[in-house]
C-alpha cells in the first residue's frame, strides 16, 4: 500500500459512561464491565439522579434502564433531551421490555439505542467501540466547529442596510474593519460613500429606478465590484443585496465581503479536492488490486465441474459468502461452501486463508476431517476475536454412491431426491471455524449415502432471510418450492429466478450463494464404461 494513503492509527478514547438502574447488582456488573474495558462510570438509582448527574458531569453516554421508581427511563431521557447541551450524548435503553411499542417508546423519548435484558456482554462492547468511534467523530466535529468560528469572529462580513432614497439606516461592527468607518459615521449618510467611480455617481439612479418599478441591477445577485475605503483608496469586494418588505417599507441589505478571503478559500478548497482526488484515486487503486487477488482465488477451474452448479450473489463489491470445488487425487469432489463474519472486502479477506488451504489439501487427497481442522486451526491462530467463517464441506465419492458432509455455523443441508424433494437433512452439528481450538469432536463430519439419482443442496443463509420491500424473508418453504418445480440441472437457476422475484428489484442485504452436488445413481465411471459395451 501506498504509505502516503496510510492514516496512523489514534486510540480509542475512554468513555464517561452514566449508569442507571435501580438494581444494584446490575450496576456492579455494568461498572465491572466498563471499567475492564477501560471506561470510567457514575452510578444512578433513578431517573431522577440520572438528569441531574447528566446536566452536571455530561457524560459521554448514558445506559438508561426504563423500570425504576422516582422516574423511570422514558421521563428521564425527556428531559436529558430538553437540557440545553452543545453536544449530542447517546443514550442506550437497557430493559427486560423488548416489545415493539417500547422500543418505539425509547427512540420517541430521545433514545439512540436499546438492548434487551440480560444484557449480552458481547454485543454491549461491539456497542461501545461503536460510541467511541462516535465520540471521536463528534469531537473532531467540535474541534472542527471551533476552528470556523475562530475564523469567522475575525472574518465577519459587513452588512449594511439603506431605505429606498440609498441612505444607510443600519450597519454592523465589521464595517469599521472592512471600510474604516465606524457605524456612527455611516449611519445617516448615502450608501454612495462607500463606493468608487463610476458606481457612486450612478448608484442612486439604479435605486430610484429599480424603486419604482425597473429591473433589478443588482439585487438578488452576487457580483464583484470595488468599494471605497475611508483612506481613499479602493479594494475588491463581492457584494449580495436583498429586498426586505415589511409594514408597507422597503429596506435593501448588502452583506459585503473582501474577495481577497474568498480567493483564499476557493484555493484552500481546490487543494483539498485535489487531495481528496488522490486518496480516492489510491484507494479506488488499491481495492481493484484486492478484488484481482480475491476473484483469482475463487475463480478455479475446477468450479467447472459437471456435477456441480453454483451461484453467489454479493451484497457489496466484494462478497463474504465463497464457493470452491475440486477432485482430490482419487476422483473424489470435494466442495465447500462458507460464509465470513461481516460484509464487502474485509469478509472477503478472511475466506482468503480457508480457500487456499481448501484447494491446496484437496490436491493431496487430505482426509475431510483433516482439511476441516487445518482451516479451523488456522483461522483460530489468524483471525481477530469476533471474527469467524461459517462453512460446509462436502467430500463426494459418485464411484461408491457416498460422501460425508461437515456444517459449521451455515443453514441445514438437504439431499434432494429426482423430483426435488427433501430426502434427508444434514442440520448443524459444530460451532463456524476459527471460534474453538480444534480437537476430535469439532472435525466430526456425517456420512450419507443414495441409491437413485439425488442432489445436495448447500446455501448461506443471506438466501432465506433476503427480505423484500414488506420486509418478508425469502424463506425455506419458497426455495423448496423452486426446487420441487424445476428440473435437476435447472434447480439453482429456478431458485435464481425465484428470489429475483421475491425482490422484486430490491437489493438483498447480505450476500447470497447456493450450491448444488449431482448424485447420480450411475457414476460417469461406470456409465461410460456402459457406452463403450
Amino acid at each position: 500500500m501506498n504509505s502516503a494513503a496510510q492514516i496512523p492509527d489514534q486510540p480509542p478514547p475512554s468513555l464517561r459512561v452514566l449508569v442507571v438502574d435501580d438494581n444494584r447488582t446490575n450496576q456492579q456488573i455494568l461498572q465491572v464491565f466498563l471499567k475492564k474495558l477501560g471506561h470510567s462510570t457514575t452510578l444512578a438509582e433513578n431517573g431522577e439522579q440520572a438528569v441531574a448527574l447528566c446536566a452536571a458531569q455530561q457524560p459521554d453516554l448514558i445506559l438508561l434502564d426504563i423500570m425504576m421508581p422516582v422516574m423511570d427511563g422514558f421521563e428521564a431521557a425527556r428531559r436529558i433531551r430538553a437540557q440545553a447541551s452543545d453536544r449530542w450524548i447517546p443514550i442506550v435503553f437497557l430493559s427486560a421490555l423488548d416489545r415493539d411499542e417500547n422500543l418505539v417508546a425509547g427512540l420517541e423519548a430521545g433514545g439512540d439505542d436499546f438492548m434487551s435484558k440480560p444484557i449480552n456482554f458481547v454485543v454491549l462492547e461491539a456497542k461501545m467501540r461503536s460510541m467511541q468511534r462516535m465520540v471521536v467523530l463528534q469531537r473532531q466535529a467540535i474541534e472542527s466547529l471551533k476552528r470556523i468560528e475562530a475564523i469567522s469572529d475575525n472574518t465577519l462580513d459587513a452588512i449594511v442596510t439603506i431605505d429606498t432614497q440609498a441612505n444607510i439606516v443600519a450597519c454592523n461592527a465589521s464595517c469599521e474593519r472592512i471600510f474604516g468607518w465606524e457605524p456612527r459615521e455611516m449611519i445617516g449618510h448615502n450608501v454612495r460613500m462607500l463606493m468608487p467611480e463610476p458606481h457612486r455617481s450612478e448608484h442612486d439612479t439604479y435605486v430610484r429606478n429599480y424603486v419604482q418599478g425597473g429591473p433589478p441591477q443588482i439585487i438578488g445577485f452576487g457580483r464583484e465590484v470595488y468599494a471605497a475605503h475611508k483612506s481613499g483608496g479602493t479594494f475588491p469586494i463581492e457584494i449580495g443585496v436583498t429586498e426586505v418588505r415589511y409594514d408597507q417599507q422597503r429596506l435593501f441589505i448588502a452583506v459585503i465581503r473582501d474577495i481577497s478571503e474568498r480567493k483564499q478559500t476557493e484555493r484552500q478548497l481546490r487543494e483539498n479536492a485535489e487531495l481528496l482526488q488522490r486518496y480516492y484515486d489510491e484507494t479506488e487503486s488499491e481495492a481493484q488490486l484486492a478484488r484481482a487477488l480475491i476473484e483469482k482465488q475463487l475463480l478455479r477451474a475446477s468450479l467447472n465441474d459437471p456435477q456441480l452448479h453454483y451461484w453467489l450473489t454479493p451484497a457489496q463489491h466484494f462478497s463474504g459468502d465463497v464457493v470452491a470445488a475440486a477432485r482430490g487425487p482419487c476422483g473424489k469432489l470435494y466442495a465447500l461452501l462458507a460464509d465470513a463474519t461481516g460484509h464487502g472486502l474485509t469478509a472477503a479477506i478472511s475466506t482468503l486463508p480457508v480457500l487456499t488451504i481448501f484447494y491446496g489439501m484437496v490436491s493431496d487427497g487430505k482426509p475431510l476431517a483433516e482439511l476441516v481442522g487445518e482451516i479451523n486451526s488456522q483461522l483460530k491462530q489468524s483471525m481477530p476475536v469476533g471474527r469467524f467463517v461459517a462453512a460446509t464441506l462436502i467430500c463426494v465419492d459418485h464411484a461408491e454412491r457416498r460422501g460425508e458432509i461437515w456444517i459449521g455455523g451455515t443453514p441445514e443441508a438437504l439431499l434432494l431426491d429426482e423430483e426435488g424433494k427433501v430426502a434427508q437433512r444434514f442440520t448443524s452439528q459444530q460451532v463456524p471455524l476459527g471460534i474453538l481450538e480444534t480437537d476430535e469432536n469439532l472435525v466430526r463430519s456425517t456420512p450419507f449415502s443414495w441409491q437413485s439419482d439425488c442432489q445436495l443442496l448447500v446455501f448461506s443463509d443471506g438466501l432465506i432471510e433476503a427480505s423484500n420491500r414488506e420486509a418478508l424473508a425469502f424463506g425455506v418453504d419458497a426455495l423448496l418450492a423452486a426446487l420441487a418445480e424445476a428440473p435437476r440441472h435447472l434447480r439453482h437457476e429456478a431458485v435464481r429466478s425465484a428470489l429475483a422475484r421475491h425482490l422484486d428489484g430490491q437489493a438483498a442485504h447480505d450476500d447470497v450463494s447456493l450450491l448444488l452436488v449431482d448424485c447420480p445413481a450411475v457414476s460417469a465411471r461406470v456409465s461410460a464404461l456402459a457406452d463403450g459395451i
